[in-house]
């Protein structure tokens, strides 16, 4: 029973770094909450704004995927699939107003 007991407490860890990666990174980071934080660093807040700009295409991209059919495993359906993918892409980043 303790061997047991052991194996689930192990899978739940294990089950929580791969589901809540930000979390634990925080938590065993060490960081005392006098260190200056990356996003309060002037040259830095690039790197901030390209990654929320990344994370907004990805979405993005994910969202055209989810309503098209699913990718094809041909190599050369595989250059069209993504062609179509990138083409409604661009379509939805043209049609949105600049702010």
């Amino acid at each position: 029973m303790f061997e047991v007991t052991l194996l689930l407490l192990t899978m739940l860890l294990i089950a929580a770094f791969a589901f809540l990666p930000t979390v634990f990174s925080k938590l065993f980071s060490g960081k005392s909450s006098q260190q200056t934080d990356v996003a309060c660093v002037p040259g830095l807040e690039v790197q901030e704004d390209a990654t929320s700009k990344q994370t907004f295409l990805a979405h993005l991209q994910s969202e055209i995927e989810a309503a098209l059919f699913p990718r094809p495993t041909d190599s050369i359906l595989q250059r069209h699939y993504d062609a179509l993918v990138n083409a409604e892409l661009e379509n939805r980043l043209a049609a949105m107003p600049d702010s």
